[in-house]
């Protein structure tokens, strides 16, 4: 029976935007309302597949050719007469290796060679590609199934073709790596040659496509590197921050370091007398943080110059309703709150009976704070409006958002807006907002030349959109014989400031299936929400990326305290192997849970004693559809130094489609949950962000990366993203480590607040 207990939602809707995941999707439909579209001649000959994924009712026209000989530009498929095949990458890379592994499906079912392979990035075009966004891990479970058909179909008329000229039966024609081949003489036909003569055939039954079995896959699953990397290491022009135009000037925008402050006065006729300078004015905005905050522009004819002139501009800001918010003020109000009934509560079965009985009761408060994204490349985007045309160059997560935004902000038509797809030197949903295009289009607007703005560090700590914090007071009951008979968690989060009813801000909320152990029979989850001005955002893994930490070392202090081994207790919490709600994907599977954790204990030798002087600790987490496991072993100086001599991965995405890209997404989560829970925290005073750079927010360093070890479970299930469910486990199996090696329960992040440096 579904309920809020039970049925785990990896991706809830209040924690992703309406873009990401939609009610329809829910069940992952393999391909919801798909419509192909006819094949069409290229230019100077061949063929290209173009079709569109559209969830909207809506009719998705394309402007294609009639199989003439046109060309369409931006199909998918491009087969020249040359053999030499063009796959378009439809979404953002932000370094989780969709620009590689989204074509490696179209031509697997292709059934082409991947070094004849070109991989092109597709332009912003809803109507042929359907959502093109980054986000949610989302990017393989979505494409999955479109990507294979499309490929298929290409392939079953180049086969169609085939036949038709032999005059033989389709079934008597196969396909390797560019050709069709004639079973029964051992003729072949390569993709070039049938290419103008496929691009007139009808298209095929969808019902009639016949996909790969695995089994006969020879690409998917192999390590195949990155289509960029050489031009990364190279050092060549993929990113927002490497772009450069005709006549470009350079750009900064200051805001005011409190939240919500208005510009009322500015020394800008000095500002504009500095060396440099092209011009400086303010903008009201809109007030919105995910659009355009009130401040100061300053145009330059370099970066170098802009900054410089920053560093003169002096301003008189407003005052602002937020002047009062901080984060030792919530940390008081929550203590107080955690000692007081919840202001909403859920319950299954009877927790106050279960407390009443209990041979022994446990309570925890766990404290996690405010984090910034941090992304290596700032926030930054170039945009030149001329002759009515807004083109913008922006390393975005969200693409096709700006053009409403812009409309908005500007008033001008949706249709005026050109978004280029660039690579992005780092996202974790921070680039879901666009209001640094919101920003350099505001701007550019007012001149006549393009524009590039780019933020500097500080300007990018001071004014992110937060990964929330939040609070736990956890409650968990034993009987006399170590069950674990109830578990109470009074959650305090955030809702936004004057917000009726209250709702969560963006990654703050949970319910009590977030606990992911439906094996206890007596559960209260409750919520009470501290209002909030202090933006907030999408951050990896939103939600999970800390209510793991939470649950999961609330699991081990339970186990302590029944006095039973951790891994044997995990595994009782989670019940009989089975869905939780049959047939749907987004339910946790306690089978594949307890696969990877038992996995988990083999690979890390979890029966084994550990040596004197080292600890060993376990957490598990079900996250955007991915189920993983992890271990870390880790020794403690007498001065609390923590040395993570070893980390134990698990995972279980189904299919790994990139061992090569799946490897990277592991490691990076792994190093960044370990640079996360060393000293990283945002605290506000006054309305106002306290940390500047990585003086503060402290990055990990190489020296202390520790060996990663990954395995995988590989299931018969739809493969899902990575770049996301590797990261919730990793804290807690630290912390959990360090308890093991020291006796110190750490229930505050970072652990640089409990008094541990890593």
């Amino acid at each position: 029976m579904k309920n809020d207990f039970d049925v785990f939602d990896p991706i809830p809707d209040v924690d992703l935007p309406s873009f990401l995941i939609e009610k329809e999707d829910r069940t992952f439909d393999p391909m919801p309302r798909r419509r192909f579209l006819k094949m069409a001649g290229v230019a100077g000959g061949g063929l290209a597949l173009a079709f569109a994924f559209g969830n909207g009712e809506r009719p998705e026209p394309l402007a294609v050719s009639d199989g003439s000989g046109g060309f369409s530009p931006n199909a998918y498929i491009k087969i020249g007469n040359d053999g030499n095949v063009t796959i378009a990458a439809k979404n953002p890379e932000v370094g989780q290796g969709v620009k590689t592994f989204l074509p490696m499906i179209v031509a697997e079912e292709l059934d082409v060679a991947w070094g004849s392979v070109t991989v092109e990035q597709s332009e912003i075009d809803g109507d042929r590609f359907g959502r093109q966004s980054a986000g949610g891990s989302q990017s393989t479970p979505r494409n999955w199934d479109p990507l294979r058909m499309a490929g298929a179909t290409a392939r079953a008329m180049l086969v169609a073709i085939a036949a038709k000229q032999w005059g033989v039966s389709k079934k008597q024609c196969n396909t390797s790596e560019g050709f069709v081949i004639n079973s029964q003489d051992g003729s072949r036909l390569s993709y070039g040659e049938l290419a103008d003569a496929a691009a007139k055939l009808p298209l095929p039954d969808e019902k009639s496509i016949q996909l790969k079995e695995r089994s006969e896959y020879k690409i998917l699953g192999k390590w195949i590197p990155g289509v960029d990397n050489h031009a990364i290491v190279t050092g060549q022009p993929l990113f927002g921050y490497d772009q450069v135009l005709p006549g470009m000037v350079y750009a900064v925008y200051v805001k005011c370091p409190i939240f919500g402050a208005k510009v009322k006065s500015a020394n800008l006729e000095k500002v504009k007398a500095l060396p440099g300078v092209i011009d400086a004015f303010s903008l009201e905005g809109d007030g919105s943080a995910e659009s355009l905050m009130p401040g100061v522009a300053i145009l330059a004819e370099s970066t170098y110059e802009a900054f410089q002139a920053e560093k003169q501009l002096v301003v008189e800001w407003g005052s602002s309703e937020f002047d009062q918010e901080s984060w030792g003020g919530f940390s008081t109000e929550a203590a107080k709150l955690a000692k007081e009934p919840a202001a909403q509560s859920d319950e299954k079965g009877d927790f106050s009976g279960a407390q009443e009985s209990a041979s022994k009761t446990i309570e925890a408060f766990y404290t996690y704070p405010f984090l910034s994204h941090a992304n290596m490349e700032p926030q930054n985007c170039t945009a030149w409006f001329k002759e009515g045309k807004m083109e913008v160059w922006a390393p975005t997560q969200n693409p096709q958002r700006i053009a409403a935004l812009l409309s908005g902000l500007l008033k001008i038509e949706e249709s005026s807006v050109v978004v280029n797809q660039l690579r992005i030197g780092g996202g974790f949903g921070r680039r879901l907002m666009n209001d640094f295009a919101a920003e350099a289009c505001a701007i550019a607007h007012r001149i006549d030349k393009p524009v590039k703005l780019v933020w500097t560090r500080e300007a990018d700590m001071a004014h992110d959109l937060y990964r929330v914090g939040g609070f736990h007071q956890m409650t968990g009951t034993l009987d006399d014989s170590g069950k674990w008979t109830g578990l109470k968690d009074h959650f305090i989060t955030f809702s936004q400031k004057d917000q009726r009813p209250a709702k969560p801000v963006k990654g703050g909320n949970a319910s009590g299936a977030s606990m992911q152990l439906p094996a206890i029979p007596n559960v209260s989850f409750g919520k009470t929400f501290l209002p909030l001005n202090t933006p907030t955002g999408w951050w990896r893994a939103p939600g999970s990326c800390s209510l793991a930490w939470v649950f999961q070392s609330f699991v081990h202090e339970m186990a302590v305290a029944a006095g039973r081994d951790h891994f044997d207790f995990l595994l009782e919490q989670l019940g009989e192997p089975r869905w939780l709600e049959e047939g749907n994907r987004r339910s946790l599977n306690t089978a594949r849970a307890i696969d990877v954790i038992k996995l988990a204990a083999e690979k890390s030798d979890w029966s084994k004693p550990i040596p004197e002087g080292r600890g060993r600790g376990l957490s598990f987490y079900f996250s955007h559809l991915g189920y993983f496991a992890e271990v870390a072993e880790l020794t403690v100086s007498e001065t609390n130094h923590v040395t993570i001599d070893r980390v134990v991965v698990v995972g279980d995405v189904g299919m790994l489609l990139n061992k090569s890209g799946g490897e990277n997404q592991v490691e990076g989560s792994v190093v960044d949950a370990i640079s996360t829970l060393a000293g990283q925290e945002i605290t506000v005073e006054n309305g106002a962000v306290q940390q500047s750079n990585f003086h503060d927010y402290p990055l990990l360093r190489m020296a202390s990366q520790p060996p990663i070890e990954i395995h995988w479970i590989e299931t018969d299930n739809s493969p899902t993203g990575l770049g996301e469910p590797a990261f919730p486990p990793l804290t807690a199996a630290v912390t959990n480590a360090i308890f093991d090696a020291t006796g110190k329960r750490i229930r505050t992040m970072p652990i640089s607040k409990e008094g541990f440096t890593i």
